[in-house]
């Protein structure tokens, strides 16, 4: 059977099954299970599908991915993320766009801590968005700001999505986390300019209001208190890394094991708390690691059938520059992710775009930073971004509607796609974090 005929029938199938709503990991299975009996001669081809999903998620780097949900599903359920926020707002004055930067601080934090997206946008949405309302900002300036900040939880460590896709594309995990923390503190610094900048020539999106005087002990007080126990765990997660003192696994562990430390000191720990967080961090991690299960043989499938082979060959073949192919490549998952969710994506795209990185010569931690913000942007990414229906959840009925939603997160969208620019212009802001570690 000629590779394209083969494409077509897989891919076809696989998007029947997400039509009629199954999970993306039974979908997988389904293809998987039909793929192997027809092609891997029957039931000899059923034993190498059982050997392939162990092996696929029993190695050690895959460890990090429970921890840090954990992570997010402690700081989340004991609460230790107010605190946060509260602090933050305390030292900000009267400047244009004073709640919607304290949106950024707290989200860029609290995507530190969580590592999950729509846990960002559900917790910033049904914290600060009613007080936004009843100040008077505009949805550009509250919506917009709360999902642009959300989405830095796939771009700062410690991040699920980011660990899968290092795992999925065979990069070292530890490398890959050091290398996607400048381009997120870039993004955040982008929000920030943004929200100053057009809040400074459109007061009326943002109205200023009087802000309580906040003695300066008090503040430092809160900071010592609040912000510093937190930079411990940040170093703990990504210091031991750099410097060569802790593996990923093992600095995922203490991170989780800081967490669970700081919940007890701040009174938030209950075993009842404690256990809706296991039990969260259970479910999730199943699901990724179903996921994973799922992208190992079809992966080998894609290969085995020659489409890989078929793709690279005819990407090869149009004599193009490779920077050109990148953009195309961008292009083809910005228009994916219009339609369809991060781990969907990058289960169909990169057991074919990893080999057409390597013929292309792309460094493979560069190449997949700028994956990871493509995925990033397609949870904002209209019309069927995960994020946009998480704030609409959140709001008040009918307080906004999906349009309203879509226009306030444009800016932000585009502010993704001119870090994107800046990552294929100068590489080095990938990875030059990566080249300083032991």
């Amino acid at each position: 059977m000629e590779w394209w005929l083969s494409l077509v029938l897989i891919f076809g199938s696989m998007f029947i099954l997400f039509s009629i709503g199954l999970p993306i990991a039974f979908a997988f299975l389904s293809i998987n299970i039909i793929g192997v009996i027809f092609l891997w001669n029957g039931s000899s081809g059923l034993n190498q599908l059982v050997l392939n999903m162990f092996n696929s998620i029993s190695t050690f780097s895959l460890l990090p991915i429970p921890m840090f949900i954990l992570m997010g599903e402690i700081m989340f359920r004991t609460g230790l993320g107010l605190k946060v926020f509260e602090t933050i707002g305390k030292w900000m004055g009267k400047v244009p766009g004073r709640l919607s930067i304290v949106t950024v601080g707290s989200g860029t934090l609290f995507a530190v801590l969580s590592g999950s997206s729509v846990a960002s946008t559900s917790l910033l949405g049904s914290l600060l968005v009613p007080d936004m309302q009843k100040r008077g900002y505009s949805h550009s300036m509250s919506v917009g700001p709360i999902l642009g900040s959300a989405g830095l939880a796939s771009m700062i460590p410690p991040t699920a999505l980011g660990v899968l896709l290092a795992s999925l594309a065979s990069i070292p995990v530890g490398h890959f986390l050091v290398a996607i923390v400048l381009p997120g503190i870039i993004l955040a610094f982008l929000f920030l300019f943004y929200i100053i900048i057009r809040c400074s020539l459109q007061p009326h999106l943002a109205p200023s209001y009087e802000v309580e005087d906040i003695p300066l002990v008090e503040k430092i007080t809160d900071t010592i208190k609040y912000i510093l126990p937190l930079s411990i765990v940040i170093f703990l997660l990504l210091g031991f890394i750099i410097f060569g003192i802790a593996t990923p696994t093992q600095s995922a562990v203490l991170g989780a094991v800081g967490t669970l430390l700081l919940s007890f000191f701040y009174g938030g720990f209950s075993w009842a708390k404690i256990w809706d967080s296991l039990t969260g961090a259970f479910r999730s991690s199943v699901m990724i690691l179903m996921i994973i299960i799922g992208s190992t043989t079809f992966g080998q499938l894609l290969s085995y059938t020659g489409i890989t082979q078929g793709l690279v060959q005819l990407l090869n073949g149009l004599e193009f520059h490779p920077i050109v192919i990148l953009i195309l490549i961008q292009i083809l998952l910005l228009m994916l992710g219009c339609f369809m969710e991060p781990l969907s994506i990058m289960m169909i795209t990169l057991p074919v775009l990893m080999p057409i990185a390597n013929t292309m010569g792309y460094d493979p931690l560069w190449f997949g930073v700028i994956i990871l913000l493509n995925m990033q942007i397609a949870t904002i990414t209209p019309p069927f971004g995960m994020d946009l229906f998480a704030i609409k959840g959140v709001m008040p009925k009918n307080s906004i509607t999906m349009t309203e939603i879509y226009i306030a997160v444009l800016p932000f969208l585009l502010l993704n796609l001119l870090l994107m620019v800046i990552l294929v212009v100068f590489p080095s802001v990938s990875l030059w974090l990566p080249s300083l570690m032991k």
